[in-house]
């Protein structure tokens, strides 16, 4: 393992334009630690012994801005009160619930401007829905980028983080060709530091290395190679050679549950995205922290889990628990399962983005308890 230490600050000496003067929340990294505001996150916390100095704990939110262009499909979405989809309601309603999941001590969520599956997961059929912020030569949607900035404005409003994902596979189908997804990167990382924001990381793709799924039939896999792990560090790198005066965005790419990151992500990327899907018992999580930790590119850098759908929170060992004792920052990831109610779950569409779930109320109210 290698202990360089690593120094990254996102604030700008004056900003780009006038409204990054008016933002009031920026996300840094010191070494394997997490800083808003130039503060470490939880200063002074700990939970039975364990430092929470420097954790960001996050929950996977990724439909905030979902739509489906596809008219044969959206009937799949409808509310059951109105029967109908409405994406302007969904979005409006994740802002609103936002100052609840903040009290409760989430201080980052990820959402994804091509989603994630809006079942939870999907099968390896062609995935019809449409739901993309970047229309087919990767300029950005202006409905898409209407509902974000509502998102975004409003964690920049309660000092949260938002960790922002690129592309999702059964998605990135949607963009032409290879320089469409370059193009889409630009316009998207241009965007967001134009318009100031400092408290918003990348996630480039969501699950890189879904490509290489055993059962490969259990996926609608990447289309565009550059969005494979064996070439995602382009991507990386391109954010991260776009630039606001001395600002650029913080960036990475997650891999699929169980996986450790390639050492051409580790060597390019500001901090480690790792998912628990599929480490059903605590000390998996344990080991694949450590394993990440051994890899010959690792150096000092966060390790984020933003995405584990594994709970048991009334238990002393969990995943959340295993990972925080490693200094880890864990991320809840929950979507509605068999004939569970629209209450439940944070990632099948439509949404209810409050806490009205047993499932829901369970982790943040350890989150709570955890950071109080």
């Amino acid at each position: 393992m290698k202990c360089i230490s690593t120094i990254i600050i996102l604030t700008g000496l004056m900003g780009y334009c006038a409204c990054s003067q008016m933002r009031k929340t920026s996300v840094s990294i010191v070494g394997e630690d997490f800083y808003i505001n130039d503060l470490i996150t939880l200063k002074g916390k700990t939970y039975q012994g364990v430092r929470l100095e420097g954790l960001l704990p996050n929950s996977r939110m990724v439909q905030g801005i979902f739509d489906d262009y596809n008219e044969e499909t959206q009937h799949l979405w409808i509310y059951p009160d109105t029967k109908k989809w409405d994406a302007d309601r969904n979005t409006n309603e994740f802002v609103n619930a936002m100052s609840n999941w903040k009290a409760h001590g989430l201080l980052a969520f990820t959402i994804n401007l091509q989603g994630g599956s809006p079942f939870g997961y999907s099968s390896g059929s062609r995935q019809r829905w449409i739901n993309s912020a970047f229309k087919s030569d990767g300029s950005l949607d202006d409905r898409y980028v209407h509902r974000l900035e509502k998102i975004l404005d409003k964690a920049d409003e309660l000092g949260m983080v938002v960790i922002l994902g690129y592309f999702y596979f059964g998605q990135d189908q949607n963009l032409n060709d290879e320089e469409a997804v370059q193009r889409a990167v630009r316009n998207a990382t241009t965007w967001i530091l134009d318009k100031g924001y400092r408290n918003v990381m990348i996630e480039l793709n969501n699950e890189c290395d879904i490509n290489d799924l055993a059962n490969r039939s259990a996926v609608d896999p990447y289309d565009h190679a550059i969005l494979d792990y064996r070439r995602v560090h382009e991507l990386i790198n391109l954010v991260k050679s776009i630039r606001r005066d001395d600002r650029r965005l913080l960036v990475s790419a997650s891999f699929k549950g169980g996986a450790v990151p390639s050492d051409n992500v580790l060597e390019s990327a500001d901090f480690v995205l790792i998912h628990g899907n599929g480490v059903h018992q605590a000390e998996g999580i344990t080991s694949l922290i450590t394993a990440v930790r051994e890899r010959p590119a690792y150096k000092a850098m966060p390790i984020v889990i933003n995405e584990d759908d594994h709970f048991d929170f009334d238990k002393a060992e969990n995943n959340f628990m295993a990972a925080t004792r490693a200094h880890v920052s864990w991320g809840y990831f929950d979507y509605r399962m068999k004939d569970e109610k629209f209450e439940d779950g944070y990632q099948s569409v439509p949404v209810d983005w409050g806490m009205n779930a047993d499932r829901k109320k369970a982790f943040f109210n350890l989150l709570k308890e955890m950071t109080k």
